[in-house]
């Protein structure tokens, strides 16, 4: 068939044939062109990761796969430049059409916003889909049509709206290729040969590919979900879903695992299956919140830069790579965090409760940059996710209305206690610690030194003393936050009386704090952590135009807007717990 009047059907985080609106209406328009364009440099600080990128590549293998089993093939492109690429197929194609599917993280907008007006320009008929979430973000509004700022208002708004999230659509059952000849693919190279062997491990524990992740889902709904409520937390066991990663990719539509799980929360009820119902609420609620991160995205598109609240830009921050890589490496001294880091190194996965541990540990008692946390786990997760991961970030550091506030510590000694009562998380992780007795497994400092000998653990040579006291931290924490709101203070008494402006609440001021120049590099020993009020300026991104374009206009919030909410006068009657998001 000629290529000519084709459409095309641009892939991006939506790696599925099942419930994927821009390539159903591909094919109800004819012959398709399906392509997926590689172009990690767009993505600034924020390109994929190492297993991110492993993910990528057998996801689109087995997209490719399955499209050819229907007529078809995918396109591959490798590029600086993802619109003027996608102009380009369009040129080699004579393709008519473009469709593809919203996404919603500031770089993605902008570059959506401009890949509409540049084809547009070219006579391309252009048309984009919601097939991320269940309700796009201009829907959930309140009576007045503002946005939401709490996660309690916004989740009780979408499971009262007067319409269901739309039914998902079935995969098509063949597809007319268009003509490609011109066309030639590029090969993606998404692994260093060095990578290869540290990936290796990772094929043993997922499939990444659409129909695995139908598979995953069916799975974790005829097992785990019923008692998800009551082992959610158990992090040396499969109580969760394990389906973020699949949802970042797209693999599976969040509106198929909405409605399945309804359907199953609908049986259970009639059942009276109280437990049961309890479960899915709880799992309904990870949906919410991962619907809540791209909300709030769209409404805050510097929600991953710079904090919600605008105290935190006062923060003195401890600007100490020291800390920051005992902390990567786990070796902190605190058995539960140095567990979770040496997971996530090896895995690309934590339980959503170990990442609130370990970031909360990052944040509150060793007070270095939240920012500096969230790249990591960016870098690391295998579900790394620009919204969830900061709106979770966020939350850890009290910069949510509905959030916890800052200044509490938790302890790691007594979070091992109720995630790993039995030490058996600990001990897989940290096998210097494995004939270590249960009693003091989560806090070693403490154990007497005749358990320690027979255990065969030397602290401070084969594991490590704790790297700040929690007391010191504490302490260090109110101070931190006492110098904090002296500093805001001032700022807002120079602005009332009229003097410089340079300290105010404008968002423009905020200087996000750079990231260390290398992952892996770390200070001496012997350096003394000093703090940061004087961080080293970054460049500074501004984003114009975040609106994805088929909507008006009005219901972009310049971030000139945004102003500074004293959390210490906000009156929230139940604050929701907002942990770091995985399923």
């Amino acid at each position: 068939m000629s290529g000519g009047g084709c459409s095309i059907v641009w892939f991006r985080r939506d790696l599925r044939l099942e419930d994927n609106p821009a390539l159903a209406a591909g094919v109800r328009a004819g012959s398709v062109i399906a392509v997926f364009i590689w172009a990690p440099e767009e993505e600034g600080y924020y390109c994929p990761g190492r297993v991110s990128r492993w993910w990528i590549k057998k996801s689109l293998a087995h997209l490719d796969s399955s499209l050819k089993k229907l007529g078809t093939s995918l396109i591959t492109k490798r590029s600086n430049d993802s619109v003027s690429s996608l102009l380009q197929v369009v040129k080699s194609t004579g393709a008519t059409r473009v469709f593809f599917n919203h996404l919603y993280d500031p770089i993605s907008l902008v570059r959506d916003n401009r890949a509409k007006e540049t084809l547009s320009a070219e006579g391309v008929s252009v048309c984009s889909f919601n097939a991320d979430l269940l309700y796009e973000p201009w829907e959930v509004v309140d009576d007045e049509g503002r946005p939401f700022s709490t996660f309690s208002d916004f989740w009780e708004k979408c499971l009262t709206m007067p319409y269901d999230p739309e039914a998902p659509l079935l995969p098509p059952k063949r597809i007319i290729s268009g003509d490609a000849s011109r066309c030639p693919s590029d090969n993606l190279v998404f692994e260093s040969e060095l990578e290869k062997g540290s990936n290796a491990l990772l094929a043993r524990a997922w499939s990444p590919g659409w129909s695995n992740a139908d598979k995953a889902l069916t799975t974790f709904i005829n097992g785990p979900l019923i008692e998800y409520s009551k082992n959610r937390s158990k992090a040396d066991s499969a109580t969760t879903s394990f389906l973020s990663p699949r949802l970042h990719f797209g693999e599976v539509s969040v509106r198929k695992v909405f409605h399945r799980i309804r359907t199953k929360q609908t049986l259970w009820a009639n059942e009276g299956n109280k437990a049961g119902e309890e479960s899915v609420n709880l799992f309904l609620k990870s949906i919410g919140l991962r619907e809540f991160s791209r909300y709030m995205s769209f409404y805050h598109p510097y929600s991953h830069e710079r904090p919600l609240l605008g105290q935190l830009k006062y923060f003195p921050w401890l600007v100490d790579e020291g800390y920051f890589k005992a902390w990567r490496q786990g070796r902190t001294g605190y058995p539960l965090v140095d567990a979770g880091m040496r997971e996530l190194w090896a895995t690309g996965w934590l339980h959503d409760r170990i990442r609130v541990v370990v970031s909360s540990f990052s944040v509150k008692v060793l007070q270095l940059p939240w920012t500096w946390g969230m790249k990591y786990f960016w870098d690391t997760l295998l579900d790394a996710d620009l919204e969830s991961d900061a709106l979770g970030w966020q939350f850890i550091t009290g910069t949510l209305p509905d959030g916890c506030e800052f200044l509490g510590i938790d302890n790691p000694q007594f979070e091992g206690y109720k995630f790993d009562p039995n030490g058996e998380y600990v001990r897989r992780w940290l096998p210097e610690l494995a004939r270590l007795p249960t009693e003091w497994i989560h806090h070693p400092w403490d154990a007497p030194e005749s358990v320690l000998q027979a255990a065969g653990i030397e602290l401070g040579s084969n594991y490590p003393f704790p790297i700040v006291e929690i007391v010191a931290a504490k302490e260090r924490l109110e101070e931190a936050l006492s110098q904090m709101w002296q500093l805001e203070a001032a700022a807002r008494s120079a602005i009332e009386n009229g003097m410089e402006e340079g300290h105010g609440d404008s968002t423009d001021e905020f200087v996000p704090i750079a990231f260390p120049q290398a992952m892996q590099m770390g200070m001496d020993d012997n350096n003394v952590p000093v703090r940061n009020n004087n961080p080293t300026i970054t460049a500074i991104r501004r984003y114009e135009d975040q609106i994805v374009p088929s909507i008006s206009s009005s219901f972009f919030r310049n971030e000139d807007e945004e102003t500074s909410v004293d959390i210490r006068n906000s009156v929230v009657d139940s604050r929701a717990e907002v942990p770091i998001i995985s399923m």
